[in-house]
């Protein structure tokens, strides 16, 4: 399904560039002046450039002469860069029972350490299997021990709590 271009995303260029006075700056930077949109436009094409609309806030409008097509490559580059160093923050879980050996505990420890450094959130699921959910004390603990080895680098956001038959806690990578 394609999105329906508004007004504000179609560019102002050239002909569409339509106040009675703009400020101009040219190809270098240095201000032409205020002139007519017409001039302005006049002055583009004998460079062979475009007459860009930069920001109709100011009063007058300023314009700018720039060649549109290179403009646009270049924004569209910096966008991409943008977008590749945005990193989503996703939740990994480490699970582990509440009867675990100290050593896979220091594993699991480990891992969510490593995780909270890429900026991920942590799930710390503790599995309860049959009558075990009555020990749902000693899981607790096995969180709360795990949320204090792990509290240079993360935040508690969501408290240790039961739901059917797992306890969950969840931790976010401290700013």
């Amino acid at each position: 399904m394609r999105e329906k271009k508004t007004r504000r995303d179609v560019p102002q260029i050239n002909e569409r560039v339509r106040f009675p006075k703009i400020r101009v700056i040219d190809t270098d930077g240095s201000q032409v002046g205020v002139i007519t949109s017409e001039e302005g436009r006049r002055l583009a094409e004998e460079r062979e450039l475009d007459l860009v609309l930069v920001s109709d806030k100011s009063d007058p409008p300023v314009c700018r002469i720039m060649d549109y097509g290179k403009y646009k490559f270049e924004q569209e580059k910096k966008a991409r860069e943008a977008r590749k160093k945005q990193h989503t923050a996703d939740v990994k879980e480490v699970k582990m029972r509440y009867k675990i050996e100290e050593h896979d505990y220091q594993v699991r420890v480990n891992s969510a350490q490593r995780f909270l450094k890429a900026g991920d959130k942590v799930k710390a699921t503790v599995t309860f299997r049959g009558r075990e959910s009555q020990h749902a004390d000693l899981a607790e603990a096995l969180l709360k021990r795990m949320a204090d080895d792990l509290q240079e680098f993360a935040e508690l956001q969501q408290a240790p709590k039961k739901e059917g038959r797992n306890m969950i806690m969840l931790l976010s990578p401290k700013k």
